[in-house]
């Protein structure tokens, strides 16, 4: 893994760490899927070990899996961005315009930053995140 993708990688787990993203990990038999619960020292922690980011692979949600119910969520979010970024034009700075939907994005485990088509995630399969009704 490239190092622009290593830190791609790592600032996306990283935000999503209050969330319980689960993540395919490499172990001395194989792969299994596990929950990851903290980072330090350069390593990502489980409740079994460590691993390194090499050894990490989250399991995302694609945008277009999203349920009708998060879709209109998502655009009450987006609405509120945009008023926001609206009203701070000229008062000093968009600062805070973002950060309601990018926790809402990743506390709903959704891949927006393209990583499933880069090969640094896998799609999560259906109900992995106790989704809600579509």
């Amino acid at each position: 893994m490239i190092q622009e993708d290593k830190n791609l990688l790592l600032k996306d787990l990283c935000a999503r760490l209050p969330y319980g993203v689960i993540a395919k990990v490499e172990e001395w038999n194989g792969y299994m899927d596990r929950k990851l619960e903290g980072f330090s020292y350069g390593y990502f922690h489980t409740s079994e070990t460590d691993y390194d980011v090499d050894e990490v692979m989250p399991y995302l949600r694609p945008m277009s899996s999203m349920t009708k119910n998060e879709k209109k969520e998502f655009d009450k979010l987006m609405n509120l961005v945009e008023e926001r970024c609206i009203n701070a034009y000229g008062k000093g700075g968009y600062t805070l315009a973002f950060t309601d939907l990018n926790d809402w994005l990743n506390a709903h485990h959704f891949d927006y930053r393209g990583l499933i088509e880069k090969g640094l995630a896998l799609e999560a399969p259906e109900g992995m995140y106790n989704e809600k009704e579509k």
